[in-house]
């Protein structure tokens, strides 16, 4: 999953620092190895064409470069969160993916350093293969999904329920209100199979693309989200998403954070996970 994104953006190098940094948590993971991602897969959500012109280096990627490490990694990175997805309906509780790069890129092309849309990637697979009927995205990331919406749009999808916070809250004072509509959130996937959530860094206060909910915020928030999940039995898989602080390491702690946000609601209470 780890690739040179010739960019400055540091998501594309986190996947291995992030599992390297929870595995210094003391919080019991089984690490899974995930399977990639089939062309097959991203032609259910992208058009056959784009997908084939990244993939071979005639395209250009979400970093807005032909990149050919961004796209060998790019099956691994959608895969993880097909896979989490697959582990979390298989364990009925919750499994992450430590990627991101996704909610940014449409049906034919890539943007904001997102190239193929692996929440939608994830969902078309499950619901292709009878998996999941319903499927829920809650998309807590500093922006705005217009890519999930517009495939969402484009392949007029009816059985994905999709939230993304970017549309609504970027200040400061949002963080109460914010908070305090996380349950109804979920309460309006209630009836879907799994939530695939995207608990972004880039809303943290030091953030330079985002910045207005603090750490303990952003504790607050997952724990919210595990919770409300936990309570209506809807299993739960988590990536990444965005983060662009300097160094890495301020990146991280936000992902810890969700990390022991997710231990606490689902170890802590005797979850076999």
């Amino acid at each position: 999953m780890v690739a040179d994104s010739e960019s400055f953006l540091p998501s594309a190098a986190k996947p291995a620092a992030a599992v390297k940094s929870w595995r210094l948590l003391s919080i019991p993971m089984i690490v899974i190895e995930p399977l990639p991602a089939s062309g097959g897969d991203f032609v259910l959500a992208h058009a056959p064409a784009y997908v084939d012109g990244v993939l071979s280096g005639r395209v250009s990627n979400g970093f807005g470069n032909k990149s050919a490490s961004v796209a060998a990694s790019l099956p691994f990175t959608c895969g993880a969160i097909l896979c989490a997805a697959r582990e979390a309906l298989r364990n009925g509780c919750v499994a992450v993916a430590p990627c991101s790069g996704f909610h940014h890129a449409s049906y034919e092309q890539g943007a904001g350093f997102c190239t193929f849309n692996g929440l939608m990637v994830a969902a078309m697979a499950l619901h292709a293969s009878g998996e999941a009927n319903r499927i829920g995205i809650l998309d807590f990331d500093h922006h705005y999904g217009d890519g999930t919406d517009h495939i969402i749009s484009r392949l007029r999808i009816d059985w994905v329920t999709h939230y993304s916070a970017g549309q609504t809250y970027s200040s400061h004072d949002d963080a109460a209100p914010f908070l305090s509509a996380i349950a109804h959130n979920i309460e309006t996937m209630r009836e879907c199979d799994v939530i695939l959530y995207q608990a972004g860094a880039d809303p943290h206060v030091d953030d330079p693309l985002g910045g207005w909910l603090t750490m303990e915020n952003l504790f607050e928030r997952d724990r919210r989200v595990f919770q409300s999940a936990h309570a209506l039995g809807v299993p739960v898989a988590w990536n990444l998403a965005g983060g662009y602080q300097s160094p890495l390491r301020k990146v991280l702690d936000v992902h810890d954070n969700t990390l022991r946000a997710c231990g606490a609601e689902y170890l802590l209470r005797g979850d076999s996970v």
